[in-house]
């Protein structure tokens, strides 16, 4: 592991980590470790990009370096495997194969480094019969149940964005892995492979829910349950002005006080008849569309009913107990999510905005001790 900068914060200061530019849960993972202090270098493709926007506003790229290698070049692979050499973790998202065929899969960096932790990014998985389809954070979760559970009975299932697969699932778990596999590394002296698959971190995500339905505690079936919408308690109901108030006054303490402030005490149904959710759910209905969001959202404050408003992602930053907490940060004129979680002895922050596409070649070929990886004339960029 290298000497952190001076200037560096966070656990993981002095932790090097080589990223083969993809798009999605890798970059995610990455950008997950550089925020926890780690020395994340990006070896981008010539001319290639990652999200469809101008690399400036790809926050996933924040507090990274980026050097640009042409891994089809003849000197691709050595150039990739120089930087492997002083490095503590790689991470890629190819196909299964792709990696090998490239002279930087497993074998070829454990030759040169035999302490590296190897993180691969799949969806399939790096194998089984679907381990070379394509596929996307909608198909990972389909087949593992997660996507057939969210959404209204009679409906189609509903869309989670891309958090559940690519992110919960992916990204998160490939960061537990890699961190796992650095403490053996560091431990044993010998590193390993990591593989995570979306659907496998997809699946163990709904371990609770495995176990609930093994007991006959929850149906297989969307909105029939206490977490899934079929609770008229655990739900979301729309105000008078089309906004909306999210409700999880699960706990009977929790409940009463929310029934109290509703005004429906004396009205409602008894909770714990499921046979009368639907006349619960239409009287909780009732109540919400005759206020808008901000007078309920007034109503709730400072209670125990558990009770918040829906807001969007441009009215999050603003809501007082996010910006007290520094939830939100503005970093190069872009509001986006401060790094978490917190350290007490580690402090973490955003170094540097997302890195521009071999903007640093000629400090990493300096800082990791690689003269071959930069032209003699490459400019040093300084870190934002």
């Amino acid at each position: 592991m290298a000497v952190p900068d001076k200037g560096v914060h966070g656990p993981l200061a002095g932790v090097r980590v080589v990223e083969l530019a993809g798009i999605g849960p890798g970059p995610f993972a990455a950008m997950l470790l550089a925020d926890l202090g780690a020395d994340v270098v990006r070896v981008d493709r010539p001319g290639g990009g990652s999200l469809a926007v101008n690399p400036e506003y790809d926050i996933t790229n924040r507090n990274k370096r980026s050097v640009i290698i042409d891994l089809k070049a003849a000197d691709g692979a050595d150039r990739v495997l120089d930087l492997v050499e002083r490095a503590d973790v790689l991470i890629e998202g190819y196909r299964p194969g792709v990696a090998e065929r490239l002279g930087v899969g497993p074998a070829d960096c454990h030759a040169r480094n035999p302490r590296l932790v190897y993180g691969r990014m799949t969806g399939w998985g790096q194998e089984g019969p679907l381990a070379q389809r394509a596929g996307h954070d909608i198909a990972y979760i389909a087949i593992t149940g997660t996507l057939g559970m969210i959404g209204a009975p009679d409906e189609p299932p509903t869309v989670p964005a891309n958090l559940v697969g690519d992110y919960a699932g992916g990204s998160l778990y490939l960061v537990v892995g890699i961190l796992a596999a650095l403490n053996h590394a560091r431990v044993h002296g010998t590193g390993q492979v990591v593989d995570a698959a979306i659907v496998d971190g997809t699946a163990h995500l709904t371990s609770m829910i495995h176990g609930m339905l093994a007991a006959g505690g929850w149906q297989d079936r969307r909105g029939a349950n206490l977490l899934d919408g079929g609770c008229p308690f655990y739900g979301n109901y729309e105000t008078a002005d089309g906004g909306y108030m999210a409700v999880g006054a699960l706990e009977q303490q929790f409940y009463d006080e929310f029934t109290a402030l509703l005004g429906l005490t004396d009205e409602a149904p008894p909770r714990k008849d499921i046979a009368r959710w639907a006349e619960l759910r239409e009287a909780v209905a009732a109540r919400f569309k005759a206020r808008t969001r901000d007078e309920w959202t007034a109503v709730f404050e400072g209670s125990d009913a558990c009770v918040a408003p829906v807001l969007s992602l441009r009215e999050a930053p603003g809501h007082p107990h996010l910006a007290a907490r520094g939830t939100f940060v503005d970093h190069g004129g872009i509001t986006q999510p401060a790094p978490a979680p917190r350290f007490s002895a580690t402090p973490t922050d955003i170094r540097r905005g997302p890195a521009e596409p071999g903007a640093d070649t000629a400090d990493v070929a300096r800082d990791w001790d690689v003269p071959a990886l930069a032209p003699t004339d490459a400019p040093t960029k300084e870190a934002d």
